[in-house]
């Protein structure tokens, strides 16, 4: 894939620091558009410590990171996601306490821009707009087959469903990356084999790029079109799912655990 398509994420060099202690070190990584790309490695090697790199939660030490051309230098987590880039958490990061269909209105944030007085007067701009996000938000959420669901409250989905929805709200910002932080934690076997069909189908659908970490390997391997491997803050191999499972090294650091 990588010699037909362009790149929509480039990263050179990337590196974080913390006090004393060198987190990630010499990171280098290509997604290309339409690519379903992963990254794996031991727990602490610092896969999320790369995503929150990546959405400028940490602000690199040094390194590049550029999207869809763009220097990324002085982006802020907004800037990152009004340019494209969305994500989910390790952990489901959802309004628990709201509603279905209310969780992927604030995704669509970004398309807001009725100001305040016409929110508190409730004028046409803000009608209209209003009206638009439900239309589009209820699209969504029919895509994720979550339309029957989207009066209740988001806390109340079975696990499943809760992680399906945290994809849908992440998918309201309209990126063209999505980066999915161990999207089956938690999953049972039939759960996961859903998870890979709607990965799938959202890239399809969408046409976007998706970066996903993950310990499930039967996942990685049948899903990821190529893989890099993470090891203490550095890079151990890059590659297609047969090569890193081939691979010695990952084989004695990670996969031979």
């Amino acid at each position: 894939m990588s010699e037909k398509k362009t790149p929509v994420l480039e990263v050179r060099d990337l590196g974080i620091d913390f006090g004393g202690l060198t987190a990630v070190n010499d990171f280098n990584m290509d997604v290309y558009e339409e690519e379903i790309a992963g990254l794996i490695g031991p727990n602490g090697a610092g896969k999320t410590t790369v995503f929150n790199m990546l959405t400028k939660v940490y602000q690199p030490s040094r390194g590049t990171i550029h999207f869809l051309g763009q220097d990324t230098a002085k982006m802020s987590v907004v800037d990152m996601n009004r340019a494209g880039i969305a994500r989910t958490f390790q952990n489901i990061r959802l309004f628990s306490n709201m509603s279905v269909l209310d969780n992927v209105r604030i995704g669509m944030h970004n398309k807001i821009t009725y100001n305040e007085l016409e929110a508190v007067f409730r004028l046409p701009k803000y009608r209209q707009q209003e009206q638009a996000v439900e239309e589009e938000a209820m699209e969504l959420l029919k895509i994720f087959d979550l339309d029957k669901d989207a009066s209740l409250i988001a806390g109340n989905l079975p696990y499943g469903a809760q992680r399906r929805l945290e994809i849908a709200r992440a998918m309201a910002t309209n990126p063209k990356l999505l980066l999915l932080d161990e999207p089956a934690a938690g999953m049972n076997p039939q759960e996961t084999e859903d998870l890979m069909k709607m990965i799938r189908f959202v890239r399809d659908h969408f046409r976007i790029a998706v970066l996903l970490i993950e310990h499930d390997m039967r996942l990685v391997m049948g899903i990821c079109e190529r893989i890099t491997v993470l090891n203490y803050g550095m890079m151990l191999a890059e590659g297609t799912p047969a090569e890193i499972q081939a691979n010695p090294q990952v084989i004695k650091a990670y996969l031979g655990e």
